[in-house]
């Protein structure tokens, strides 16, 4: 360990700012000197890393050596990030989850076969952050039979019983361009498809006939339902209901707003003949990419499970709410979403937040004679 590094290693916890340490870094690179970007952040991670509270000044500076070596473009770089990930954190899933996301919106697909073809041992990636990688790229539009490394690695059977492993190494029609973020150095955007869409608020009138309803919502249907939104409950301030109800004969379409604040929702409770329940038709590829964004990019207080698993866990539960089972091929699942008929919706309940995540999906299934409900919401 340099002098240099020593010395920021022992006064970062007595750091009232670290811009200046951002600063160094960033000069460091600039200079070529791509390694010191790598030792730092792991000289850092080996003195707090496994620390129970970890300070603040590491998070924040291990974060933005991570971002300096991701987003410069470059096999040197993506080397260099290998060292520092698998040197301060080898068995961290989630840090191999956020590698894999950056790694892939900030390098071409050529520097990062390097990732698959292997490397000296202090540079390895772990699996979990190969696999993750693979579908971060697929996200991407990345045509991996293209890139013959990375293809001879993704169509290995060692990682078949892999959960991400019964996902596509191509896009879906229905999954059509996902809403993925963009990094930098000090920062990220990312789209937010939360809401209804497409039109004004339904009036609920007085409804002659509604059909029979039968709630046949199971412990294992709501936890697959809400599989997208689940970390909104998990880790930041967010809470959701799912349900899934056979119908004596088929809702048409203008008796669903009726029918909905009839099925007891805790999301609806108090709308009524005055108030309005805002529903709109939307294609299945809105309901992929909602669940997407809520699974890949998190809540209020949280990033999520990023590309990868966001992946999972939308196809989770648009199997769930298509009425599709969740270890069927996702082309099956596919097929049954596009086979039913889908809405958003909202209301101004004390149980939606409206700050800015909100979700509320309902499917018909052909014949109208099911409908499944999804609603989450979070807050800061």
């Amino acid at each position: 360990m340099s002098d240099r590094i020593q010395k920021i290693v022992m006064r970062l916890p007595d750091l009232k700012s670290v811009t200046e340490v951002w600063d160094m870094a960033e000069r460091r690179l600039g200079q070529g000197d791509v390694a010191f970007v790598a030792d730092l952040g792991i000289a850092l991670a080996d003195r707090y890393g496994s620390s129970a509270a970890q300070v603040w000044q590491y998070r924040s500076v291990f974060d933005r050596l991570l971002r300096l070596l991701t987003t410069t473009s470059g096999q040197e770089y993506v080397e260099q990030t290998l060292r520092l990930v698998s040197a301060a954190s080898p068995g961290n899933r989630k840090l191999a989850r956020y590698t894999a996301s950056l790694l892939a919106d900030g390098q071409t697909s050529q520097d990062l076969t390097f990732v698959f073809a292997g490397g000296s041992s202090r540079a390895a990636a772990s699996e979990e952050l190969r696999v993750c990688l693979v579908h971060e790229l697929v996200l991407r539009g990345v045509t991996i039979a293209e890139s013959p490394a990375i293809e001879a690695w993704a169509t290995s059977p060692h990682w078949r019983h892999h959960p991400l492993a019964r996902l596509p190494l191509e896009l879906f029609a229905i999954e059509e361009t996902p809403p993925l973020p963009s990094y930098s150095v000090g920062g990220g955007s990312y789209s937010m498809p939360y809401g209804p869409q497409g039109g004004p608020g339904v009036v609920l009138g007085r409804v002659t006939h509604l059909p029979q309803v039968t709630d046949t919502t199971t412990e294992k249907f709501s936890e697959a339902a809400a599989a997208a939104v689940a970390n909104w409950a998990e880790e930041s301030n967010g809470r959701s209901e799912a349900g899934t109800y056979d119908l004596a004969e088929p809702v048409e379409t203008e008796a669903l707003p009726g029918l909905l604040v009839t099925l007891g929702l805790e999301c609806l409770n108090g709308v009524g003949p005055r108030k309005r329940l805002a529903l709109s038709s939307c294609r299945p590829e809105h309901a992929w990419r909602m669940l997407f964004a809520a699974a890949s990019t998190g809540g209020a207080y949280n990033n999520g499970d990023y590309g990868a698993y966001g992946r999972l866990a939308a196809w989770r539960s648009l199997a769930a709410l298509s009425g599709a089972s969740t270890v069927v091929p996702v082309s099956e699942v596919e097929r049954n979403a596009q086979a039913c008929d889908w809405y958003s919706f909202g209301a101004a309940t004390k149980w939606f937040e409206r700050v800015a995540w909100d979700i509320g999906l309902v499917s018909v299934a052909p014949g109208a004679r099911r409908i499944s409900v999804l609603a989450a919401t979070d807050t800061d």
